[in-house]
């Protein structure tokens, strides 16, 4: 009797082969070889799931958005029972530090993606480059819940804290425990009151 094939199990595999390959090396030197050797199959079988590397690249995509959107779910429900617009608001910002192997990935990748998404058309018609401006809505959201002024000019100036702290984690410029000092330094001042 012929083995039964996981068909998403086996897509699962080449697309964390991809991720591991691109935060090592950067994903301008991933190609359907480099990906097959991490995965430990042949070229072929990523080519039979994958007809393009342009293929590859929109799954790994997508999958690092499902993950992401699990991180933060997980955070959240981490915090308490029923979160408070701060705890829900902490835990996205949180999320957006890399505090351990698979968070430093996800950045490393995201990144490049979005980088890359400047000059290849059909990165920049995916929806990821939505991603920032669902997150900027939801954190509105929240912010106004906890009546706090301004909320989308704040929801604004927290993204780019937390883009730019995760980033200055990636570079070594500070640790995850020191980025994440700073997001509670804001957002303890953003959340007191009066």
């Amino acid at each position: 009797m012929p083995k039964l094939v996981d068909h998403e199990e086996r897509r699962a595999l080449i697309i964390d082969a991809l991720l591991r390959s691109a935060a090592r090396t950067g994903l301008h030197a991933v190609t359907m070889r480099s990906v097959a050797q991490e995965a430990g199959v042949s070229v072929r079988l990523v080519q039979y799931y994958f007809d393009t590397k342009e293929q590859l690249l929109l799954a790994t995509l997508t999958r690092l958005g499902v993950r992401m959107g699990e991180r933060v779910r997980d955070r959240v429900r981490a915090t308490a029972a029923t979160p408070s617009p701060r705890e829900i608001v902490e835990a996205v910002l949180v999320e957006a530090v890399p505090t351990d192997e698979e968070s430093r990935t996800f950045h490393l990748v995201y990144t490049a993606y979005a980088v890359l998404s400047v000059t290849d058309p059909a990165l920049a018609e995916q929806s990821f480059l939505s991603a920032p401006n669902e997150m900027e809505a939801f954190l509105v959201a929240h912010l106004t819940a906890a009546a706090i002024t301004d909320p989308q000019h704040e929801a604004v100036v927290l993204l780019a804290l937390s883009a730019g702290l995760g980033l200055s984690v990636l570079l070594g410029q500070r640790t995850p425990e020191s980025a994440i000092a700073v997001l509670h330094h804001h957002l303890d001042r953003l959340f007191r009151t009066p």
